[in-house]
């Protein structure tokens, strides 16, 4: 997560009321450059927070404040929460924890927020090869065999495939600009077979004002579309989002060979560990590529039947015979005792 530098505020804000405190430095993130996610994320977290201990002045919030309202969520959960599991909870603690803090921080207050630890990352869904070729064949007009085209073929999040532009697209050189306003970054990102093929042909049909989006669609008609899509191409909906097709360029680009770092960048990820999770979901492809090569390789040797080795140890313990001096157990055959050397008389 990209830290947002929200500097320190004015020494006679701690004197201000928690509510008229919170609007504050939610109105300093905004001027930082916070999209509008984040800042409706930390706008959450501190709601959430204040409501639970009642909106008391920031100089009185404890630590028992904090380990409290944790305990609360954990067990109850977050009010209005979408998912409800342990695990979702312990997510948004985490993320919440993290606002609190810098939120604390830019006051200049002082205050022990007890560390929430971070759940282990889920495996990401990914689609298989048969129902990619079902979504296209479910596609009822251009527009929906486009965005599936784009998502599968550039990895693009959901809001810079509805920020792309028709300027942002340069056919000739099969490269597409992607603004993401959330690190305020470009990256380019490669046109595929069917992208190319699908812009080619729509270019073709009319000119097009380069600021003029390529998906007309707001976040909500996105969804609703892949979701509609998925019915009529007899997949569970809830298999169906933005990120799921995203994913699946991911794992698809690193089992056609592409190297890891080659794919951070496509992804425009800060960070490696965060590419590196999709090599964590080819572990089946891994061992069907170690059977395939090992498979035969080695020598096989033949195999005793199990069982016959002890059956002949048994066998042997049978026949053995006992010595009349010293009562030791001789090997059949034997014409003196191993033990004391007595003869032993047949």
């Amino acid at each position: 997560m990209a830290r947002i530098d929200v500097g320190r505020a004015p020494s006679g804000y701690v004197d201000l009321d928690s509510r008229s405190l919170v609007e504050k430095f939610i109105a300093v993130l905004e001027a930082s450059g916070a999209d509008e996610k984040t800042v409706k994320s930390y706008r959450a977290a501190l709601t959430d927070f204040f409501n639970f201990v009642g909106w008391k002045n920031v100089r009185e919030i404890t630590y028992d404040d904090f380990y409290m309202w944790r305990i609360e969520r954990l067990r109850n959960g977050f009010p209005g929460e979408k998912y409800g599991d342990r695990r979702s909870r312990e997510a948004t603690l985490y993320y919440y924890t993290i606002f609190l803090r810098r939120f604390f921080e830019w006051l200049g207050i002082e205050i022990k927020i007890p560390q929430v630890r971070r759940p282990r990352r889920k495996e990401p869904p990914v689609l298989k090869q048969e129902e990619i070729v079902r979504l296209f064949n479910a596609s009822r007009d251009f527009l929906d065999m486009l965005i599936l085209a784009l998502l599968l073929e550039t990895g693009l999040r959901a809001e810079e495939l509805l920020s792309l532009r028709f300027g942002d697209i340069d056919l000739e050189s099969r490269e597409i600009r992607v603004r993401n306003a959330k690190y305020d970054e470009e990256r380019t990102v490669v046109v595929g077979d069917l992208t190319y093929n699908l812009l080619s042909q729509l270019l073709s049909i009319k000119a097009f004002d380069p600021n003029e989006r390529v998906v007309p669609l707001s976040y909500s008609g996105l969804y609703k579309r892949l979701k509609s899509l998925a019915k009529r191409a007899g997949i569970d909906p809830s298999k169906i989002r933005p990120h799921i097709l995203r994913h699946t360029f991911a794992t698809e680009a690193l089992k056609k060979g592409m190297n890891i770092v080659s794919l951070q960048k496509l992804l425009g990820h800060k960070d490696l560990k965060t590419t590196q999770i999709y090599l964590h979901i080819m572990r089946e492809d891994v061992k069907n590529e170690y059977l395939k090569v090992f498979r035969g390789v080695m020598p096989v040797p033949t195999i005793p039947i199990y069982g016959s080795g002890f059956e002949q140890q048994k066998n042997e313990k049978k026949a053995m015979s006992t010595c009349p001096y010293c009562g030791a157990e001789v090997p059949p055959n034997a014409r003196f005792c191993p033990y004391c050397g007595a003869r032993i008389q047949k």
